[in-house]
């Protein structure tokens, strides 16, 4: 391809999201271009285990009132309610849609989609894949982009949006194997590119890539973002790993307990609540261990057979007999850039879909099984709507590649005495500690102070193709401007 590629809609991001996104847009008549940092198989949807929520039924008492319920409740009343019920709403249409596709959902005895209870509920409502369900999603979905003939442009890393006048134009991305970059000209474009959980690095249960760069741009080219501060911290990742054992073990009847034995919270309790009771067991001094034992072998290795796998990869237990050490790690992001109920943000043509998002659906606490439900039914939804937008639109062809590049170039002229990779830990690390599960703002003004007095960092390596190190060092500044709009944010919540 040249450097300048023109097309209707522009999806950039590979997971859930933006494959279902692409599907819809090219469905509606868009000519669209996925373009991705990794390639759609590493996204981390793949990581999303539990299952996908939807009313399937009302037979146990379920109803699609009580799954709005259920959201808004553990969201603290802060999401919206008309998103909510969009999303809600839609949410059988999803699962039909999946199903139709090739999705391979486990089934009950009479060959129903099976469903189960997550956290924060009373029903079976999440559908799931075994506990691969994100994995298995993901997977169908790019099959199906593959037999739309949707097209891919993969290790593209996203350097800049095009913005002129209020209106976007398309995106600057970096060819990570060759070093130069390219301009996507579009007439609507679609982020798609997840969460920021990862920025907790070391403490989190996402893929070290999940720095949400997308929106740190729009914080630096002024698109309007909201609730960066509100951040999910998982009860259950392993100790030593963080790496996530899902909710479909608690679900399952799995137990939370200390060293003593003792069983001390709810354990199907909406996840914040479950993250701080763990939280005040570690401040005490004790550990805490998720018990599956009772659950028997033949139910682990036929329903939650990842969970074992992870255990005994990680910890070198075997949770048939032994107990799972865990403790709450970061591991989602509610917060994002500020869309409507369109999925538009506040630059025309320039919409936001899943974890990137802030669509109002999850409130300070995602309910568990939401968020492969965000991504899907909203992402079909923006997959039209940024098709139709795009139809009698003319491109904004505004270079900026120039600028992008002289940008680069500068970087590789910073001092490289100090290493990044030391400060992207440290970053993790006292953000985990001190803009966590629980805030003061003491400690927030300590995280500000040090953000503020980070030396001027640069990079070793100096060549263009397949510069890593470049990329990471790409993420890390931006992790360091939404960890100032997190801390920022965080500190009005406490005033």
């Amino acid at each position: 391809m040249d450097k300048s590629i023109k097309v209707d809609t522009l999806v950039i991001g590979s997971g859930g999201a933006g494959l279902t996104s692409a599907i819809w847009a090219k469905k509606s008549g868009a000519k669209v271009l996925v373009v991705s940092e990794s390639y759609p198989t590493r996204s981390q949807t793949s990581m999303a285990q539990g299952g996908i929520n939807a009313v399937l039924s009302s037979s146990d008492g379920d109803s699609i009132e009580k799954h709005i319920e259920d959201t808004l409740k553990a969201s603290h009343d802060l999401a919206d309610e008309k998103m909510v019920t969009k999303m809600c709403e839609n949410a059988p249409k999803a699962i039909e849609w999946l199903d139709s596709i090739g999705v391979v959902f486990s089934r009950d005895d009479e060959g129903n989609i099976a469903q189960r209870k997550l956290g924060g509920t009373k029903y079976n409502r999440a559908c799931y894949s075994q506990d691969y369900t994100g994995l298995k999603i993901l997977q169908t979905l790019y099959d199906n982009c593959l037999k739309e003939e949707v097209d891919f442009l993969y290790e593209h890393y996203l350097v800049e949006l095009i913005i002129y006048e209020g209106v976007v134009g398309g995106a600057v991305f970096l060819d990570i194997r060759s070093g130069e970059l390219k301009e996507v000209f579009a007439k609507s474009v679609v982020l798609a590119t997840g969460g920021y959980a990862g920025i907790y690095h070391s403490y989190t249960t996402n893929m070290y890539s999940s720095t949400g760069d997308a929106i740190a741009l729009c914080i630096k080219q002024g698109v309007k973002v909201s609730n960066l501060d509100f951040i999910q911290f998982h009860p259950t990742g392993l100790k030593n790993s963080s790496v996530l054992i899902s909710e479909s073990a608690r679900g399952a009847g799995g137990k939370l307990l200390n060293q003593d034995g003792e069983k001390f919270v709810d354990e199907l309790l909406p996840r914040d609540k479950v993250s701080l009771a763990i939280w005040e067991q570690i401040e005490r001094g004790n550990q805490v261990f998720l018990d599956i034992r009772d659950l028997g072998e033949k139910f682990i290795d036929e329903n939650l057979p990842q969970e074992r796998k992870l255990a005994m990869f990680y910890e070198n237990i075997d949770p048939i007999d032994e107990l799972i050490p865990i403790k709450p790690v970061a591991h989602y992001s509610m917060g994002g850039i500020e869309v409507d109920e369109n999925l538009m943000s506040d630059v025309k043509g320039l919409f936001a879909v899943g974890e990137c998002s802030d669509a109002r659906v999850h409130g300070a606490n995602r309910l568990g099984g939401n968020s492969l439900l965000e991504i899907v039914a909203f992402g079909m939804i923006v997959g039209e709507n940024s098709a139709l937008y795009a139809k009698d639109k003319s491109l904004v062809e505004c270079s900026t590649i120039e600028s992008v590049k002289s940008y680069i170039d500068e970087i590789f002229e910073f001092d490289c005495h100090d290493n990044f990779y030391k400060k992207r830990d440290e970053l993790g690390e006292i953000l985990y500690f001190k803009v966590g599960i629980k805030r003061e703002k003491e400690n927030l003004l300590g995280v500000m102070k040090f953000l503020e007095e980070l030396p001027k960092l640069g990079i070793i390596d100096k060549s263009k193709t397949y510069n890593n190190t470049l990329v990471d060092f790409l993420k890390f500044k931006n992790s360091l401007v939404l960890s100032k709009e997190i801390v920022n944010q965080a500190l009005g919540r406490l005033s």
